[in-house]
């Protein structure tokens, strides 16, 4: 689950949506208290502005002779008063509501305020929308000529929920354009880095593959063509070090040539034979690094190959020659190579197996690794093998186990080097293993497309 958010796309979206939820939830907090805050202040001003107006039309009806006020109490009943008896023992009730409250505090000075008890049959009741009847608070002002005025006060109604059932499908939309956004926007920033990180998977591959165009922020830009000149100047400076070995190749055959011709001038058999061999493993060398250096900085371009056609070649190549070379299974693959890399470097292997191990059985196998197909081509000998702690460095240019250094094996610890390169190339691997029943198993592993 965690790797999940090691991608750099990932921690922008991440941030990104929290960052926008986060400040979309304060700002909602902060509305809604906006709003209640308002609610309060109007439900102040209208009490306020009710109580004012109470207060008038309860000096007007006291004002009224008593056979005039039943006539306007029916004109105004909407206002919930009615004269009544004053009672004689009523218990001390405080006002209950803040409607009541405000109206006691304007009115107390003016007229006798008794309050009554909190009961069904002191209400006038009166259904709210829902059918059910809702509790209130009654009070009786005694008028001037000592009759009651009776007022029933309903509580007001809270405020209806500002979250409907509609509410959540917004939310649920406007998370959905939240979330495609920083997607959108997280994916847009990362693009320009994924396209730089392929290019320089690929320089490794292919250090001719054309330059990337510098397009996008001036930042990217500026990325793109620092990266554009570094793959100019490693290329030419492998293209300028190909050309000096293979100038100094080519103007070494020349001494080299006349050195063998003026060794055959030399009397003594056995000094002979030594310095011949001595000129073959110079000759050796200086092709060898010349193949290093090609191995390094192929100009092929990538085709699709055959192997089981590229490996029976090989194998009749060898065979002809008279070593003991056969390819034990066959896979009916193609792979994308560059046909000459890869055929040096099949060689490279099953010369080694030649001869440091006596003999070359070649094994095709195929696996999937993370959705990726491969195939590996076994080259198995039948030698002693290489000790595990030295199977890394003969992958080192010039290095030799020292058990092999002989007149017999000759070489110049090259091979595997070369090997190594031009499966890098390939995007392959090479690795070493000890057979349990004896002998060495060298494994370039390709990439097969799905």
């Amino acid at each position: 689950m965690f790797k999940r958010f090691d991608t750099i796309s990932a921690r922008i979206f991440s941030v990104l949506l929290f960052g926008i939820l986060s400040s979309a939830a304060l700002t909602g907090w902060l509305a809604f208290g906006e709003r209640q805050h308002s609610i309060s202040n109007e439900r102040s001003s209208y009490r306020a502005d009710r109580a004012k107006h109470a207060e008038q039309l309860i000096h007007a009806i006291d004002a009224l002779p008593a056979a005039n006020r039943e006539g306007l109490l029916k004109a105004i009943h909407r206002f919930g008063l009615k004269v009544v008896a004053v009672p004689s023992n009523v218990p001390n009730y405080q006002a209950s509501t803040p409607y009541g409250i405000a109206l006691s505090e304007r009115l107390s000075k003016s007229f006798k305020i008794i309050p009554l008890p909190p009961a069904p049959e002191n209400c006038l009741m009166r259904p709210d929308d829902r059918g059910a009847v809702e509790a209130c608070e009654a009070l009786i002002f005694v008028l001037s000529d000592g009759s009651g005025l009776h007022q029933t006060i309903f509580p007001a109604r809270p405020p209806t929920n500002p979250v409907q059932t509609e509410t959540y499908y917004y939310l649920a939309l406007f998370l959905a354009c939240i979330a495609g956004l920083a997607l959108f926007v997280s994916r847009m920033t990362i693009r320009p880095l994924q396209q730089l990180a392929q290019a320089a998977a690929d320089l490794g591959h292919d250090i001719n593959r054309p330059a990337l165009a510098e397009s996008g922020p001036k930042e990217i830009r500026q990325a793109v063509s620092a990266f554009n000149f570094m793959q100019l100047r490693i290329r030419d400076h492998i293209q300028q070090r190909t050309q000096m070995l293979a100038a100094i190749t080519h103007d070494l055959q020349t001494p080299l040539t006349r050195l063998r011709l003026r060794l055959e001038k030399v009397r003594e058999p056995e000094l002979h034979d030594k310095l011949v061999g001595d000129l073959s493993n110079m000759q050796l060398m200086v092709k060898e690094g010349l193949d290093l250096a090609r191995s390094m900085d192929s100009n092929e371009s990538l085709q699709a190959l055959d192997i089981d056609s590229l490996l029976d070649s090989i194998c009749v190549d060898a065979s002809d020659a008279g070593h003991d070379v056969a390819l034990v299974d066959k896979s009916k693959i193609t792979v994308m190579a560059r046909p000459q890399a890869l055929r040096r470097c099949l060689n490279n292997l099953v010369d080694n197996a030649i001869k440091y191990g006596q003999r070359a059985r070649i094994h095709l196998v195929q696996s999937t690794e993370a959705k990726q197909k491969w195939l590996h081509i076994c080259v198995r000998d039948g030698g002693s093998g290489i000790p595990p702690d030295q199977q890394e460095r003969v992958f080192e240019p010039f290095y030799r186990i020292e058990s092999s250094r002989s007149r017999e094996t000759g070489g110049t610890g090259l091979g595997l080097t070369i090997a190594m390169n031009i499966a890098r190339q390939h995007n392959g691997k090479l690795s070493l293993t000890n057979l349990p029943e004896g002998g060495l198993e060298v494994r370039l592993s390709l990439p097969v497309k799905n």
